[in-house]
């Protein structure tokens, strides 16, 4: 299924890691009195580049940007560490606390968040206020911080757009027409439904996954997530209890497999094995499918991300950040723009199943080519792309949905499709947590 997390999962890839919940992290306020550091007209000095788990299966691709950056500014000098994912959070914490946060540095959505938060990365809207031209809007605007204007705290690097992926034979099997697959969440439940009722246990229609589907569901379904302040959750709705009810039924009649609601199952040994029809969102899985499991992927079908009343579609980006007090700031903006231009990021996403936040790159012939329609990945390729062009804020993960929060939603929605608890008090209990999870987060 088509979920912003499925996406993040699936580019996570690249930079598997394992985050701290942030309120836990311990970085204090005071990282907001540092300066931002003034150009100077001149690019030169050495500057830290840090990349989150590239090595060694992009070395050659990220060395070569390095030498390509350092032959066209001959005073610059990049020195480039790459560090593993597990712990990458607590790193960057300590880094922080030390003042050796890199020049440029690579970051997640929750580091983004973990170090933006705190005041620790450069405005660089403010520096170059003409960049903004050239990335795609939606992955610029998720760069902004609540609370702190237009200002966007790091350059767009890689992304990856939900699409939809389903097993063209089952979906026949159920009564459905391939031709037409679901758009809406409302109406995706409707053919899981179908897909329930006409397996008799032979196969499931998606995987239950909670965390995986929230707040993407919701924000599709038109439930508001935050107020207008973005200091209070208030999916507390008729519709967000709508979507529990409608998953309890479903997860009743059997249309996920049961064990999915509790823990992760490898989603791709199962849809790769026949066992399901609709498989996570992401271009990557398609590949996936078709190196692991040739004869489903012939059968497999991709379609546009399934939306809703807002027609968004979930994006996950990483980034370069740069340190707000850097002491090479030219150097280090010039570099993390160099990094993310076109042309790199589409030489990049020859080495990796990954999309170009640059519009000038997401604009090569390549990311338009759908073959002859027959071959998914190429199709998802291009579908992709043409959904990135559009992709909205408002379908992304916000950044008040912390690890923490979407536990806590989790358990609460876990307890309620199993018939534990009734949807309408698990929705309840589920804005309390989560609000009280925000307001701990804002004292600290």
């Amino acid at each position: 299924m088509t979920r912003s997390n499925a996406t993040r999962a699936a580019i996570a890839t690249l930079v598997v890691g394992t985050f701290l919940p942030l309120a836990a992290c311990g970085v204090s306020g005071g990282a907001t009195e540092v300066p931002q550091a003034r150009k100077s007209g001149k690019v030169s000095g050495e500057i830290t580049f840090r990349t989150l788990q590239l090595k060694p299966k992009f070395t050659a691709y990220v060395q070569g940007v390095i030498d390509a950056f350092e032959k066209k500014y001959p005073e610059a000098k990049v020195r480039w560490e790459d560090v593993p994912g597990d712990g990458y959070n607590e790193k960057l914490v300590a880094d922080a606390q030390a003042g050796a946060l890199p020049d440029v540095v690579n970051l997640s959505t929750d580091s983004f968040q973990l170090l933006g938060d705190r005041g620790l990365l450069a405005d660089v809207a403010e520096l170059d206020p003409e960049v903004a031209e050239e990335y795609v809007p939606g992955s610029w605007e998720q760069f902004k911080l609540p609370g702190k204007g237009n200002g966007v705290y790091a350059y767009p690097w890689y992304v990856t757009p939900e699409i939809l992926t389903y097993n063209k034979e089952l979906f026949e099997k159920s009564g459905l027409d391939p031709a037409k697959p679901p758009t809406s969440v409302e109406q995706f439940f409707d053919y899981a439904d179908k897909i329930a009722a006409a397996s008799g246990g032979r196969y499931s229609a998606f995987m239950a996954d909670p965390k995986g589907r929230l707040p993407g569901d919701w924000q599709k379904m038109g439930v508001p997530i935050l107020n207008g302040k973005q200091d209070r959750f208030v999916f507390d709705t008729p519709k967000a209890v709508e979507w529990v009810e409608r998953m309890k039924a479903l997860y009743a009649k059997g249309a996920m497999p049961k064990e999915s609601l509790l823990k992760a199952d490898d989603i791709n040994q199962l849809y790769g094995g026949g066992k399901l029809v609709f498989g996570p969102g992401s271009p990557g899985f398609v590949k996936d499918i078709k190196q692991n499991a040739p004869q489903i992927y012939a059968g497999t079908q991709v379609a546009g991300a399934v939306t809703g009343t807002l027609g968004h579609i979930g994006i996950y980006a990483q980034s370069l950040g740069i340190k707000k007090g850097t002491e090479h700031l030219d150097a280090a903006a010039e570099f993390a723009k160099w990094v993310t231009n076109g042309p790199n990021q589409v030489e990049f996403s020859k080495n990796a199943t990954i999309y170009p936040s640059n519009a000038r790159g997401l604009a090569d012939p390549r990311f338009a080519d759908r073959g002859d329609g027959k071959d998914a990945e190429t199709v998802a390729r291009a579908v992709g792309a043409e959904q990135l062009k559009s992709a909205a804020l408002d379908a992304n993960t916000p950044v008040q949905w912390t690890n923490q929060v979407g536990d806590a939603v989790v358990r609460e929605m876990q307890k309620a499709i199993q018939g534990e608890q009734d949807p309408k008090a698990a929705v309840r209990k589920a804005q309390e947590e989560a609000n009280q999870l925000l307001a701990k987060s804002a004292r600290q």
